[in-house]
Order: C-alpha cells, then sequence, then structure tokens
C-alpha cells in the first residue's frame, strides 16, 4: 500500500491514509465534533462505536475531544481496517481504540449489545447502485451502498446502543425521508437536525443528525452550518470545529 502520513490537526494526532483509495474529509471532522460535546458529557467510562470507520478518523478525533475509554470501530474494507489498526499504534492509543474487521450488518447480534453510550455513522450515501460507480472498487464501496444498506447501519446502531444512547450520523440531505424512516422503525428517535452548506446562502449538501434510542419525540432544527465564508476562508464554527479558535 501507498501510505501517506498527515496531520489531522488534532493535537499531536496523525493519520496514514492510501490516496489512492478514500481519503477523509470534513464530513467526518463535523460527525465527530457533532457527537464530541455528548459523548464528552457522558462519564469517563463511555463506549464509543463507529460504523464504517475507514481508516479511523472519527474515531481518533474522538479521543482527542473526549475522554471515552473505549471507541471502537467498524470496518468492512480490509485494507482500510489495517491502516486504522496501524494509526492507533502509531498514537499510541491502542489501549482506548480497537477496530473491527466487519460488515455493518453481521455486527452487534453478539457482539456488545445494548453496551454502547454512543454511536457514530458516516456511511456511503449512495443507494444501492445509484449513482455513478467509481472505478476504483475501495472507493465505490466508500460511496455506495455495496455491503450494507443505510437501513443496515441503523439497525446495527440500535443493536448496539444502551436505552437512551445517541446515534450520531452525517449523510446527505436527499435521504432525510429515509433516514429518519428508518431511525423510527428501529427505535432511534430523531433529537437534532442541522443542515450544513458549503457556503451562506448555498443549497445544504451534507446533514448532521442525532438520535436517542427510545427517546421521547420532539425534533429540534439547529442554526445551519456553513464550510466556508462567502470569500472561500473557512467560517468561525469551522475553524471551532478544528480548534482554530476558542
Amino acid at each position: 500500500m501507498n501510505l501517506r502520513l498527515d496531520e489531522t490537526g488534532f493535537g499531536s494526532l496523525k493519520i496514514f491514509q492510501n490516496p489512492e483509495e478514500f481519503c477523509y474529509g470534513v464530513d467526518a471532522v463535523l460527525l465527530a465534533g457533532f457527537a464530541a460535546e455528548a459523548a464528552a458529557k457522558k462519564r469517563r467510562q463511555c463506549k464509543i462505536m463507529d460504523l464504517g470507520t475507514g481508516t479511523g478518523i472519527v474515531p481518533l478525533i474522538l479521543s482527542h475531544k473526549t475522554e471515552a475509554d473505549f471507541i471502537g470501530g467498524i470496518e468492512v474494507q480490509k485494507n482500510s481496517w489495517r491502516i486504522a489498526v496501524k494509526n492507533a499504534e502509531y498514537n499510541n492509543l491502542t489501549d482506548r481504540l480497537r477496530f473491527f474487521h466487519s460488515d455493518v450488518k453481521g455486527f452487534g447480534r453478539g457482539n456488545g449489545k445494548g453496551t454502547f453510550d454512543v454511536v457514530t455513522s458516516n456511511p456511503p450515501y449512495t443507494a444501492g447502485a445509484g449513482g455513478i460507480e467509481s472505478s476504483n472498487k475501495a472507493k465505490s464501496i466508500a460511496r455506495h451502498e455495496t455491503t450494507a444498506s443505510l437501513d443496515d447501519f441503523v439497525r446495527t446502531a440500535s443493536v448496539l446502543l444502551r436505552d437512551k444512547g445517541d446515534f450520531y450520523m452525517v449523510h446527505r440531505p436527499t435521504r432525510l425521508v429515509d433516514i429518519c424512516t428508518s431511525c423510527r422503525r428501529h427505535h432511534l428517535e430523531p433529537k437534532e437536525l442541522c443542515f450544513v452548506s458549503g457556503k451562506p446562502f448555498e443549497k445544504s449538501n451534507i446533514i448532521l443528525i442525532h438520535c436517542t434510542k427510545y427517546g421521547n419525540p420532539e425534533l429540534r432544527i439547529l442554526d445551519p452550518l456553513f464550510v466556508h465564508n462567502e470569500d472561500g476562508s473557512y467560517s468561525q464554527e469551522i475553524l471551532k470545529l478544528y480548534e482554530k479558535l476558542p
């Protein structure tokens, strides 16, 4: 594998990535920041699981932003899983981070059922074989629901969470109805929704959703978030997320 070592911008954490396959983007950073505040409020023994973890960026960021003593990640692609394990070792986090090579839809039936406080996920955005598939198999699996569907991710999150546990996901606005329908089917009540745009007044291209297992029905729409200002510079919200501002 042609690996590249990158700075994450979060403390001294670094991440190995294969530029020929799928590298993480702002979506993963948004997800980690969205989940971190809630996870930080839980007890130190908080247990977190990330579904479709790739090379482990969300667990890495959460290890920096929270004191959770166990942060797991599930990844179906063997190369990505091996890199995630390498990232935990390189950053001396093997006592807190553990990665599992598994299909999401086959995980949770006998592994940690009902034991996690927080589950996060940055799943493939495109349903089934929809959209234009990449000729690169690794990128195609990361972007398309080739091995597990949106409903599989939601169902596994529900199985892993303890009652009143929290589920955080980043996805596309076009899948919002599918997301809410699936979440309610699996007893994950949508509680917060944030629309994310590239710049002010642009259409949202990302959503962040927070659900609570067996939560009461009440959805709060959060203030919209913009990645860039009109001049192309990063917005204050993003700078805070990257810890460039207090």
